[in-house]
Parts: C-alpha cells; structure tokens; sequence
C-alpha cells in the first residue's frame, strides 16, 4: 500500500498531560474529556464507563501490522507492568496525540473492545498519564458489562450532527485554523472536531475505508490527484458556476434583481457562442439537450434559493453567487483524510489546508455565504429537488453552526487579519 514517506519522526508515540501543577482546574482538549476528568475526580468509575460506551475508544496499533492485518484481525500494542500483568492502553479522541509516521489509532467502540483484546491483557488504561486517567479489569464479568453498556448506549449514528471544539492543542488564528473551518459542514456531520490539526478521525482503517469507498481513493497518488482536483475546484461540473456566473454578469449590468428570462437567454447564447468559436454544430442534438438542461438548472437554482431564504441559510434578497464552497470544504478534509489515512505527509496536509483558505477568501466573503454556496453544491449533487435529508442535515449543520459560541462561524474572522 502507498503511504507517504515518514518525513516527520517524533516521539509522540503516546499522550502525556500533566496535571495542573497548582491544584487548579483542568482544562480538557474537549468536553468530553473534561466529563470523564469530572467522573475520575469524583472516583465515578462507572459514569466514566458509560460515556466509553456511547463514545469509543482509540488503540494503539504499528503501521505495518496495521496495513497488513486481515478484516476480522485486530492487532493492538500492550505494555508489560512492573507486576507481571499486561495493560492496553486506549484514549479518547481529544488526547491522542499528533499522528507518527510508525504509529496509528484504531477506532472501537466499548462493545467491540471487549471481543478484541488480545490474551493476556489484564488492565484497560484509559487516557493514562493524563488528569482523566482510569483504569479498569478485564475479566469476563467486566467485559459483560461493557457489552451490555455497548448495548444500552452505543449509537453507530450517534456521534454525529454536533459542533465539538478543542480548546486546547489547535492552531492560532490564520490560515491554517481558517482552512480547518472550512470543513466545518462535515464535522459537524461527523461529529468531529473542526480545529484539530492532529487528524485521526475514524481511526486509520476508517479513514482508508472511508475515502477509498466514498471517493475511489486507494493509495498516495489517487489522494495527491482527488486533493488537487478539490483545491482547484475540478470535481464539481463546472457548469454550475458558468449559470450562476451568466447571471453575476447580468446583475453586473442592470443592478437589482435579474429576470429568470433573460438569464436562461443568457445562458442560452453563450453557450451557442462557445459552441461558434470551437466550430461545434449548434444544432446537434445533444448539444441541443446540453443547453437546455442548463437552462432548466436556471429554475432549479431559483427554487433552491427561495427554500434557502424561507430557512433562514440566505437573507431576503440573497442568492448564491458561486458554489466553490462544495469542492473547498471537502477538500479541506480530504486533506484531514488524506492525514488519517497515510498518504499524506503533514506538511501536505497543512499546505492543504492553507489552500483551502485562500480559495475561500478568493470566492466569498462571509461564513454565511460560504454556506450557502456549499449547500447549494450539495443540493445540486445529490438532492434532486427533493429537500430530503441531503437538504435538510446540512441545513440543520449551518444553523448550528451560526449559533454555537464555539463554532469557527462565530470565533474565526472570516476575511484575512
């Protein structure tokens, strides 16, 4: 399997957070980790346990045992204790730590855990040397437990549709943080956090999975051609922008609002323009059905609109002026993907990010705008006019989004400093 070369070795392999030296308060990477910091001061050992059960956990696995293992092999590192007993040690996913060339993290969720630790094990240690540290048995009684909490609590959909925030661990105000919000949409979707540069999402056969099933993308070099095609918005048709951009230019001229006639006329002309210059038949069938299908996407784009309008995603007399932000924003986590799944370096991942920055700024010139145009892109990808789920999740993301105090919409200046 293609991976990217190991260009930036660490000693990272596991987290260690002190605690405050002064006695004072904790501050958590995330609010989860400040709950379990809250269940482990208040000796909450089975509250603690709980929250496991609906969140998961992340294990530590080698590279190359975990590119080599099969789909029902689970490989895990432990560690021998002074006492002869053997841990596993597992982290929830606001402390792991910044992804290492030989190391990764899988993803499971309590109820699998239990069916996946390798013999011998006889201590879970939970976020060790940490101030949300705990440790738990392994015997066949607990692990019923844990199966039976997995039961009660687990979600496989449960995780999603929620804005989560590091305040710890992200990047300053810049590019850098401002290409991370970019991909706010889906992380909201997927219930990440948006700021973390230390990328390990579904765990690193999810994030393979993910992107070879989503988007064919099986090795560096697919990644290296999907994540340009993103940045320079070649994935999405680019005769969405050309009708949206006919009736910019229209509005350019006569100002206000434009008369759907004479922006299908438009659209219509220039088309057959371009058809004259590259001495192509104007009359050809499929050139014929080509043109109206683009006009027709003229009164698509205005229904849309007005839905958008009534939901409060565009202003009373907003319209969508581009829809880059579709290839932007998943560009901007494809570049997190990419990360997750080893085929891309850091530094590529970083300069990815930036990029999707600058494209943003270079198109819109608000987060509210920038919305818009991403869920314009969505609808005209997947919704069909139909303002199901395709719709109506990612509206209920821009809306979440708008109000949460953490959310980069309200935290992270949209224009540049």
């Amino acid at each position: 399997m293609q991976t990217a070369s190991a260009d930036e070795a660490h000693d990272e392999f596991f987290p260690v957070v002190p605690a405050p030296e002064d006695g004072s308060r904790w501050l958590a990477p995330t609010d989860l980790e400040q709950y379990l910091y809250r269940m482990s001061r208040t000796d909450n050992a089975y509250g603690y346990l709980r929250t496991l059960a609906v969140e998961g956990v992340y294990y530590p696995v080698r590279l190359d045992e975990a590119q080599e293992a099969g789909e029902d092999e689970h490989p895990m590192l432990t560690v021998p204790l002074p006492d002869g007993r053997t841990a596993a040690q597992v982290y929830t996913s606001g402390l792991l730590p910044r992804p290492h060339p030989h190391l990764v993290y899988e993803y499971a969720s309590l109820g699998a855990l239990a069916g996946i630790l390798p013999d011998g094990v006889d201590i879970l240690a939970v976020n060790a040397a940490t101030p949300c540290e705990e440790y738990f048995s392994t015997t066949d009684d607990e692990r019923e437990t844990w199966l039976d909490l997995h039961h009660e609590l687990f979600e496989p959909d449960g995780l999603g549709d929620r804005v989560v925030t590091r305040r710890t661990g992200a990047p300053p105000a810049g590019p850098l943080l401002h290409g991370l919000a970019c991909g706010a949409h889906l992380c909201f979707q997927n219930g990440d956090a948006w700021n973390t540069p230390h990328w390990h999402g579904m765990g690193y056969r999810g994030e393979v999975e993910r992107i070879a099933d989503a988007w064919g993308v099986h090795g560096r070099d697919d990644w290296l051609t999907m994540q340009e095609r993103l940045l320079t918005r070649d994935v999405s048709p680019w005769y969405w922008d050309f009708v949206l951009g006919a009736r910019a230019a229209l509005a350019g001229v006569r100002g206000g609002r434009v008369d759907p006639r004479e922006w299908r006329d438009l659209v219509r002309s220039e088309l057959r323009e371009r058809a004259r210059e590259s001495g192509d038949a104007v009359d050809d069938p499929e050139f014929t059905g080509f043109v109206e299908h683009l006009c027709a996407l003229v009164g698509e784009v205005l229904r849309y609109e007005a839905r958008f309008r009534a939901d409060g995603l565009l202003p009373p007399d907003g319209f969508v002026r581009t829809v880059a932000a579709w290839d932007i924003g998943r560009g901007s986590k494809m570049a997190r993907w990419g990360r997750g799944a080893r085929y891309a370096t850091e530094a590529e991942m970083l300069a990815a990010l930036e990029r999707a920055s600058g494209a943003a700024r270079e198109a819109y010139g608000s987060w509210e705008e920038f919305s818009a145009g991403y869920v314009l892109g969505r609808c005209l990808h997947f919704d069909e006019e139909h303002f199901g789920t395709w719709y109506t999740d990612v509206l209920d993301a821009h809306h979440a989004l708008a109000v949460d105090p953490e959310s980069p919409w309200r935290t992270v200046p949209f224009a540049a400093a």
